[in-house]
């Protein structure tokens, strides 16, 4: 995947070494990010929730600008690239386009969701619009689940990003009166469509940096088996032994890599209404 030489936007809050930050309470948004460490990354949702209710009441600010690390000028550099697509695409609809925040933390920190935790995995907090990302995940997503590589850490990415763009159209709304569990519920709609946006920024990547930021077929199968690693048969598969389509919330590992190529391929993020799709 080329990006050294990428444009960075300088809008990354780094709050790594800070230290971790409870909120003093679990909450509805605590349960949330509790299910996601679970129903997403196979965490033990006793040990999340543990972590997401304890601690005091605190907030945290990081450093705002570039990182000086390569892991965190990565960061910087695809999370641009990603809004500058959606900047022309929202652009192209007589739109204008907000970016989320990009927060890189460790272990845990304080978010509008509730407390989150590096046992949920990347994560997009709708509430206070900032994707969080504590860098260790890229070892999990390799070493665990099997998709290493910058392109799909780039997914990643790409993927929260679209759960923001999903926000600011009300895509996020539908899915919550949809129902959030379940084979066909409007959480796995949300997210088979953020996979689909995720295939279209790689499609649109280059375009928007004279070739600066890009991906080549081989980068694209990477993002296809970050897709495929993440389903929730494969998930479930893994942490428990069994498949249980009842709580279903992003989808199969054959649905996301359908939706990200189906990005990937048209570039079209009209191809990505997954909540009029009859076949996901």
């Amino acid at each position: 995947m080329r990006w050294q030489g990428g444009r960075g936007g300088g809008g990354i809050e780094d709050r790594r070494g800070m230290g971790a930050v409870g909120t003093g309470g679990l909450g509805v948004g605590g349960v949330i990010l509790a299910l996601i460490g679970y129903f997403v990354f196979g965490a033990d949702p006793s040990a999340t929730l543990s972590a997401v209710g304890s601690g005091p009441v605190a907030t945290q600010e990081g450093v705002r600008g570039t990182p000086a690390d390569e892991a965190g000028r990565f960061v910087d550099v695809v999370a641009t690239n990603v809004n500058d697509v959606w900047t022309e695409v929202f652009r192209a609809s007589g739109e204008s386009y907000t970016p989320p925040g990009v927060v890189l933390y460790d272990r845990a920190t304080g978010t509008g969701c509730g407390t989150g935790q590096s046992a949920m995995g990347p994560f997009y907090c709708p509430s206070d619009r900032k994707v969080y990302l504590d860098l260790t995940f890229w070892d999990d997503l390799e070493t665990k689940l099997g998709a290493g590589g910058e392109a799909a850490r780039a997914y990643v990415i790409a993927h929260e990003i679209g759960h923001h763009v999903q926000t600011l159209t009300g895509a996020s709304d539908q899915a919550r009166r949809m129902g959030m569990q379940g084979a066909e519920s409007g959480a796995v709609r949300l997210e088979l469509q953020a996979d689909c946006y995720a295939g279209v920024w790689a499609a649109r990547a280059a375009a928007v940096s004279n070739g600066q930021v890009s991906l080549d077929p081989n980068d694209i199968e990477d993002g296809l088996n970050a897709a495929s690693a993440v389903g929730d048969d494969t998930l479930q598969r893994k942490s428990q032994g069994r498949v249980m389509p009842d709580a279903f919330t992003h989808g199969t590992s054959a649905q996301r890599v359908r939706w990200f190529r189906k990005g990937a391929e048209t570039g079209d993020p009209a191809q990505c209404d997954t909540f009029r799709s009859a076949q996901l």
